[in-house]
């Protein structure tokens, strides 16, 4: 025998036309809620007003009242025929007053809360992917203007975020293709002529392909740790950190032929020492990887920010060709190289375009700033700057 269909569990809602409907129950729209708040507001003004009028009314003598001109000699009404059309006139009163509460409520209500039609819109715009609209809410500013600025720039943040992260998914994937391209190309081309291969050579290239993949992922696990996990902060020298920096590139700028000049003076900071060397390793790899193809020079410094006391800083100045503001300013997008998306044909000058991405990101993380300027005589001046710290203790 055939048992009947189970219901399936409650679901939160549908959604329709990108709305979700069902999952809340139907209420009274804020402008008719206003309305009714409007007309019951005058409504109890007036019943107050009245009461205060029918109780002065008591006080009334309850007799019939003459006239003090012998001429008139008609009766005066009675305080209880004084009170009973006043009743009277009351409901009417108070009938008119309702029906101009609700209507009035109803415009005014409508007036105050067109603004909030513009914010709704724009929001679900926004929900189906059309991050660039953008409210402008006109007129004085008040509290529906400081929302309209407010959703506005939390647009253009999404917008910006939104359009980096695609960038990024992209470039990401062209970097990671490249090198597994390169590989399956070589072992196409020994599987094609196994006789006519030198396999010294070969094998050197595939490792040399493979080392510069595992140097790709290992970047974006650094920086996709650096964006959700905050790291372990605590008393430091960013000048010491610095320090061992230079100790790990002094042989590559040997090898390409650049003078490292240092004046490390103490910088007290808190932060995580190792991040802080990998920082300043990455700021000292792009100044030697984009410089002067000889003679070139990159000078290092560490201390106090003679701008703001309360901080400290380290700052790389390296010799190259000049640079514009423009330029500049994009140094700290993933994957964007010192000759934008093209790698460097020099081995020993290439990189993968992430070095000033994660020491944007470690910046980030420290509560740091990143200033990236052209140098006046040609190259790019890198200063990093942290909060200090008196006598080695932490900020309050």
């Amino acid at each position: 025998m055939n048992e009947p269909p189970t219901a399936g569990p409650p679901t939160a809602g549908r959604r329709t036309g990108g709305r979700r409907t069902g999952g809340r129950p139907r209420r009274l729209t804020a402008r008719m809620r206003l309305t009714l708040s409007y007309t019951l507001f005058a409504l109890t003004a007036g019943v107050l007003s009245l009461a205060v009028v029918y109780v002065g009314m008591r006080y009334v003598p309850n007799y019939p009242l003459t006239s003090s001109n012998p001429r008139y000699r008609s009766d005066a009404p009675s305080r209880q025929e004084i009170l009973d059309s006043m009743l009277a006139a009351s409901g009417y009163a108070l009938a008119l007053l309702t029906a101009v509460g609700l209507v009035g409520g109803w415009l005014i209500a409508g007036r105050v809360l067109r603004p909030l039609q513009d914010i709704t819109g724009a929001a679900h715009r926004a929900a189906s992917g059309a991050l660039e609209h953008r409210i402008a809410l006109t007129g004085p500013r008040d509290e529906f203007t400081d929302l309209s600025d407010a959703f506005d720039e939390m647009l253009a943040r999404l917008q910006h975020s939104f359009e980096a992260q695609q960038r990024f998914a992209a470039n990401a994937s062209h970097e990671l293709r490249t090198p597994l391209a390169i590989t399956r190309t070589m072992l196409q081309v020994a599987a094609a002529d196994p006789a006519g291969q030198d396999w010294g050579t070969l094998v050197t290239r595939l490792q040399d392909t493979n080392q510069r993949g595992i140097e790709i992922s290992e970047a974006l696990l650094q920086l996709a740790d650096l964006g959700h996990t905050p790291p372990d902060l605590a008393p430091t020298d960013l000048a010491a950190a610095t320090g061992e920096a230079l100790d790990a590139v002094r042989d590559e700028a040997d090898a390409l032929g650049v003078t490292l000049a240092a004046d490390l003076r103490p910088a007290p900071t808190t932060g995580n020492p190792v991040l802080l060397r990998q920082a300043a390793v990455n700021l000292l790899h792009n100044a030697l990887r984009h410089n002067l193809p000889t003679g070139g020079q990159v000078t290092v410094a560490t201390g106090p920010d003679p701008e703001r006391p309360d901080r400290v800083r380290l700052t790389v100045v390296n010799t190259g060709p000049q640079l514009t503001a423009q330029a500049v300013a994009t140094f700290t997008e993933p994957f964007l190289r010192g000759r934008g998306r093209t790698a460097e044909t020099d081995p020993a000058r290439r990189g993968h375009g992430l070095g000033l991405a994660i020491v944007a990101a470690v910046t980030d993380a420290h509560h740091g700033e990143l200033h990236l300027a052209p140098a006046p005589a040609g190259g790019l001046r890198a200063t990093l700057a942290l909060p200090g710290t008196a006598g080695g203790r932490q900020p309050s």
